[in-house]
């Protein structure tokens, strides 16, 4: 009887401390993206859903944090469409589950030491606006970011690549 209690025990601390660890795996903090502060060079990709094609263009981002805060500017730079430049606001909450309104489903470390964060929301997409997940892929390092958003439209089993941002680090903190 006392090895089972024994065993019991030790099977309940390790469920225990499993369970912990799930739960940091959706988490991440101002830390993983003060990595990307400074300026990036690369490319975006979309699909052309009009088309069905993918169309890729230059892109540039500079990121730069508000203070201390969890919150970090996005500069938006398109070279050769500058009618689309735009600035956004990247927001973590304060117990680390959400990037903006966006459910963060896995925080995981890479192999090559890449940081990748996978988030989740309902949302729109698509020419007629139909109703769909969004998740979005992070994956962060010292000197190379990509962000990509896929759409998993209501009803569908698929996911559909509808956008990749893939940069290099042009220079970093000023």
């Amino acid at each position: 009887m006392r090895k089972l209690k024994t065993t019991l025990s030790i099977i309940i601390v390790l469920l225990y401390i499993s369970l912990s660890n799930a739960q940091e795996n959706n988490k991440t903090s101002a830390s993983d993206f003060k990595l990307l502060v400074g300026t990036w060079q690369g490319t975006l990709t979309y699909l052309d859903y009009s088309s069905g094609k993918p169309y890729t263009m230059a892109a540039e981002l500079e990121i730069k944090r508000l203070d201390k805060t969890n919150k970090f500017i996005l500069s938006n730079i398109y070279p050769k469409e500058p009618s689309a430049n735009s600035v956004d606001t990247l927001t973590i909450s304060s117990n680390g589950r959400y990037i903006d309104n966006e459910l963060i489903k896995l925080r995981k470390k890479l192999e090559n030491g890449e940081i990748e964060i996978i988030t989740e929301k309902p949302g729109k997409d698509g020419n007629d606006n139909k109703p769909a997940i969004l998740r979005y892929t992070y994956t962060i390092s010292k000197t190379a970011f990509k962000k990509r958003k896929d759409v998993q439209f209501t009803g569908e089993t698929k996911w559909i690549n509808r956008h990749e941002y893939s940069y290099k680090l042009k220079s970093g903190k000023s």
